[in-house]
């Protein structure tokens, strides 16, 4: 358990730790905990690259732990795949309509782990292997980089994909995502970070007084086994409007089929101003809850977030804390490209050719208000 220091002075309230965390049938896993200047402290797991947890003080300095997680290893691997607390999600995130896509010319079948469909890189994801790790030191930051060669053939994709992410804790109390991956084939590529939230603390009841912005005039309707319908729908006049603050729970059992769909909010909304290829991260998102006066901001590379409401969460599992997380007890803003992509022209596409990059870059950023 010892502790990693920097070179300079400012590392004295800037550290790194690395614990063991049990075993697994890929080998050992490690916790990360990054700490900055300002106390907040997030846990990494080097099983499913999981964000175990988020620990930031409220408005009156007391801390708290806002992400919904597990207190070991063998609850995470109990559970899976769902409900993918604070997990790395590929090699595609989010759906893929009846495990099936074809990429020049050529079909590729994966498996249906969600109702009809693929769901978030299919039976064992990116979310159920071990990571290798390496703790970073920046200017500004601390963090750790994950890696991980997914091979040719696994969960039925195509192209042997390397993979790296680092999450990097800056003093300036933002947890920064960096997405890279390459392939020796042709494949497709959508990664995210399935974290969910209660900004008044894990285990500390429902969402559903949150208030949340969404920078989205359009998001992605689906069918009722929650694959995109291909258009793009107008959030005008509908309670998927979030361009100014709304509660999350105001609207969230209107008589809206949609909401029916998804079970609440279980949608990708279509962040405004989105380029192919953007240089700097957008405002995609802002969550705010009163009593603790924290307040959670996102910005991304991505064109969409999935904004998601824990409807599947029945009170079947504890939390760190020893709750049991019912429905709504956390909230998700998944930043990703659309779901269902190769299956739908209209969408940004996400094909990653050998020579090419996958990059993308998701911000988390903890302040009070």
């Amino acid at each position: 358990m010892a502790w990693v220091w920097g070179e300079t002075e400012r590392w004295k309230t800037m550290r790194i730790r690395r614990e063991p965390f049990g075993v697994t049938d890929e080998g050992a896993v490690e916790r990360f905990l990054l700490r900055n200047e300002t106390g907040v402290e997030i846990a990494i797991l080097t099983w499913g690259g999981i964000i175990q947890s988020i620990t930031v003080p409220d408005r009156t300095g007391a801390s708290a732990n806002i992400a919904l997680g597990f207190a070991d290893l063998a609850s995470y691997q109990t559970a899976a795949p769902a409900p993918y607390f604070g997990a790395l999600t590929g090699r595609y995130a989010n759906r893929i309509a009846a495990g099936r896509f074809t990429l020049d010319g050529v079909p590729y079948h994966l498996a249906r782990n969600n109702g009809p469909n693929a769901l978030h890189g299919g039976e064992r994801g990116f979310s159920n292997h071990l990571w290798a790790a390496e703790p970073i030191e920046d200017h500004d930051a601390i963090g750790v980089r994950l890696s991980r060669i997914s091979p040719d053939g696994e969960e039925g994709y195509p192209g042997t994909l390397t993979t790296a992410v680092t999450y990097r804790l800056t003093d300036a109390n933002a947890l920064r995502i960096d997405y890279e991956a390459t392939t020796d084939q042709p494949t497709i590529v959508n990664l995210t970070n399935h974290s969910y939230f209660n900004l008044a603390g894990e285990g500390n009841g429902s969402i559903l007084d949150h208030d949340l912005t969404l920078r989205a005039s359009q998001y992605t309707p689906v069918d009722p086994t929650s694959i995109p319908t291909g258009e793009l729908g107008d959030v005008s006049g509908t309670p998927f409007d979030f361009r100014t603050a709304h509660r999350i729970g105001e609207r969230i059992r209107a008589d809206h089929p949609q909401l029916r769909n998804g079970c609440g909010y279980d949608h990708n909304f279509v962040i405004d101003g989105w380029s192919p290829d953007p240089t700097e991260p957008r405002l995609a998102a802002l969550v705010h809850e009163s009593t603790s006066g924290r307040t959670l901001t996102v910005h991304t590379t991505e064109p969409g977030v999935q904004f998601y409401t824990g409807n599947f969460l029945t009170g079947n599992l504890a939390g760190t804390s020893g709750a049991l997380y019912r429905q709504s007890d956390g909230f998700c803003l998944e930043t990703q490209h659309f779901p269902d992509s190769p299956n739908q022209p209209g969408f940004p596409t996400t094909v990653l050719r050998p020579g090419d990059t996958f990059r993308s870059t998701t911000v988390y950023t903890f302040s009070i208000a």
